[in-house]
């Protein structure tokens, strides 16, 4: 999952998935500042990320198949589209 907050509704322990990395999601000033300028954020949370190194890699590791979970409505709009980039290259 890459999503710095458990999702609402989804337990714990019926949760089925291999990693959390909580390293790889904005931090939460970086979140909260979303908000006010969304425009921003790519660089802002690309650099960020990029000083991730061990998570990224542990990511990258997983496997030539991985399926990114979030609960996070509005994909085009949000940390995914960074990530999916910062891992691609």
């Amino acid at each position: 999952m890459v999503d710095r907050l458990w999702p609402r509704g989804l337990a714990k322990d019926e949760a089925h998935f291999d990693l959390w990395l909580k390293d790889v999601t904005p931090s939460n000033d970086l979140r909260k500042w979303y908000h006010s300028h969304p425009e921003e954020f790519a660089e802002r949370y690309r650099t960020e990320i990029e000083g991730q190194g061990d998570a990224l890699e542990e990511l990258r590791a997983a496997g030539d198949i991985v399926t990114l979970l979030t609960a996070r409505k509005e994909i085009a709009h949000s940390h995914l589209t960074v990530l999916l980039d910062v891992l691609s290259t």
